[in-house]
């Protein structure tokens, strides 16, 4: 039987928000398997957080780039958010996310490709703004969209520059509208995803795998109830509904108004969603235990780091 250390129930603690020892017998009931550990909880509705969006645990910048009917966005990550506030990171990103927008969203390809004025490649020019710098850093993803008829509209929640922030939206929308109408439209479901966090497109698009796991949390906390099967059927088939609110862009309350959905929404205007993507920095990036890096460089220099941005909120029209 694997071992269940101190740190694996802290962790879980972390997630969860459930007591110490509910998370270390939901990991041995798991057999140290974290994930199935936090299933475990949520069936037996000990968990705080059923779902967690991934924290910022990297610092940097997300950075866009557009023309035409196409678009690119970047994640460039360094050690500290003294970093993207430096003039020369800020311009590697921005030229990283042209880039991008030429060769594709192919990490390696990005990597490998001349960057402006220095006859370097992008991951030496990296490599030389670490020495400058003294930090490390990296690229950490990237993604192209593209539409035949219509723009790929960018949104940047708060950006430290046009182009440059934290979160940032890539929305594909067709149609044979007048341009500046869509690209208007594009922009105002971009801020509804960077406020909502879509998971997929539409419900055909959901993650399978995903969706059978949420199937089978929802039908063991049904079976809780004490119903009948085929009620207990009923009632997942309308959780699974919910769910598919929640994570599925289209079928979503467009945060504009509150009422409409996103579907709704695009077929009053004539339009197509053709594809969206969202980058939060560092999402997904677990922090180093034991210290706050940019808190001990602040103390260092006598200074007080900078806050982090807030969350995204429903926009106001």
């Amino acid at each position: 039987m694997a071992e269940i250390t101190a740190a694996a129930v802290k962790a879980l603690r972390e997630k969860t928000g459930a007591g110490m020892m509910d998370c270390k017998r939901a990991l041995t009931e798991s057999g140290g398997d974290p994930e199935a550990a936090f299933d475990w909880l949520r069936k037996k509705g000990l968990s705080a957080a059923a779902k967690k969006s991934g924290r910022v645990a990297a610092e940097g910048l997300v950075g866009v780039a557009s023309m035409a009917n196409k678009a690119a966005m970047v994640e460039v990550n360094a050690e500290t958010d003294f970093v993207a506030r430096n003039e020369t990171f800020q311009a590697l990103v921005a030229a990283v996310a042209q880039i991008a927008l030429e060769v594709g969203d192919d990490v390696e390809a990005i990597r490998a490709a001349p960057f402006p004025g220095t006859g370097r490649t992008v991951a030496d020019e990296l490599t030389q703004l670490v020495a400058t710098i003294g930090e490390n850093m990296h690229l950490r993803r990237a993604k192209v969209l593209t539409v035949p008829h219509g723009v790929v509209a960018t949104y940047v929640h708060q950006p430290l520059k046009p182009g440059l922030g934290k979160i940032g939206v890539l929305v594909a929308v067709e149609a044979g509208s007048e341009l500046d109408a869509l690209e208007t439209l594009g922009r105002q479901v971009g801020m509804h995803v960077a406020a909502s966090r879509p998971e997929a497109l539409d419900i055909d698009a959901v993650d399978p795998a995903a969706l059978e796991r949420e199937k089978a949390v929802l039908t063991e906390q049904a079976r809780q109830s004490g119903k009948p099967e085929n009620i207990i059927e009923k009632m997942v088939e309308g959780r699974i509904r919910k769910y598919y609110e929640e994570v599925v862009l289209l079928e979503q309350v467009w945060v504009h108004d509150g009422e409409s959905r996103v579907r709704a929404v695009m077929k009053k205007a004539g339009a197509k969603l053709s594809g969206f993507a969202r980058f939060q920095l560092g999402e997904g990036i677990d922090k180093p235990v034991g210290g706050d890096f940019a808190s001990e460089v602040a103390a260092a220099a006598g200074i007080t780091p900078p806050p982090e941005s807030p969350a995204p909120s429903p926009p106001a029209e």
